[in-house]
């Protein structure tokens, strides 16, 4: 049947079979309305592919912002995090007077808190995120949202901390009890207002006792200060932890070690 056509109705019939898939849309409204009925049914290719169609008509038109807002969630939607991030900015940049800023700015951090991998990869997103929470609570502090950012830069701190305390076991592990000591200080420098942080004057008081020990005499003293610094920090700051048992042991021992040095001296 097919080769009893001519070429010319052949070359017809293959371009119409071609073009049956194309995107249908006949205007900017028409373009976002379908997209918002793909994404509200949870098809969020299909409603990628329409909102960018609304583009096709410019970025002045009156559902501009409407598309561009909601491309960007369907990309986060999608799990496509970093374009969901350049279409949220996209957003912020060209639309600055829209009301819906505010909640962008917020989205556009959890973009990137929704990239934050577990404690052992690399922090980056994680610590963009903060940045991005830090910004939107700066920039909206009146915002129904602050506090709930707020509590996700906590949890965000709580993991960079885990991920220095996991260094520092990791020199503790090898012997190297001085780097051990200066990780497990650096983590309740820098987060002191997470739960890693008693763990982390723990960890230090720990690790300068072993330095000691393998420390010639004349350089013991110090170290053992160090130990005992830390276990009055841990004593002031938080008496209530119940790490504080397992601290008097090792400062009943540094006690000793310091006691000892002295009737030698």
């Amino acid at each position: 049947m097919l080769k009893r056509l001519s070429p010319f109705f052949l070359a017809i019939l293959l371009v119409g079979c071609a073009g049956s898939g194309r995107l249908r849309y006949d205007s900017p409204q028409e373009a976002y309305e379908k997209g918002l009925a793909h994404y509200e049914d949870g098809d969020f290719m299909k409603a990628i592919e329409m909102l960018q169609g609304a583009f096709d008509f410019g970025r002045t038109h009156q559902w501009a912002a409407d598309a561009q807002l909601l491309l960007a969630k369907s990309y986060r939607a999608n799990k496509e995090y970093l374009l969901a991030a350049n279409e949220y900015t996209r957003f912020m940049q060209i639309y600055r007077s829209d009301p819906r800023v505010p909640d962008a700015e917020y989205d556009l951090a959890m973009t990137y808190y929704d990239r934050s991998p577990s404690f052992r990869l690399d922090q980056t997103d994680t610590e963009r995120a903060i940045v991005q929470f830090q910004l939107f609570m700066t920039r909206y502090s009146d915002h129904a949202l602050v506090e709930d950012a707020m509590s996700r830069i906590i949890e965000l701190r709580g993991k960079l901390a885990h991920k220095q305390f996991n260094t520092a076991q990791l020199y503790e592990r090898r012997e190297f009890f001085e780097a051990a000591a200066v990780s497990y200080e650096a983590v309740f420098d820098r987060y002191y207002d997470t739960d890693w942080a008693d763990d982390a004057l723990l960890g230090a008081m720990n690790a300068y006792l072993k330095y000691a020990r393998l420390s010639i005499r004349d350089r013991q003293e110090e170290r053992l200060l160090l130990a005992e610094a830390n276990y009055d920090r841990l004593l002031q700051i938080f008496p209530d932890s119940d790490l504080v048992k397992t601290a008097e042991s090792i400062y009943i021992e540094v006690q000793s070690m310091l006691n000892d040095l002295s009737a030698r001296s």
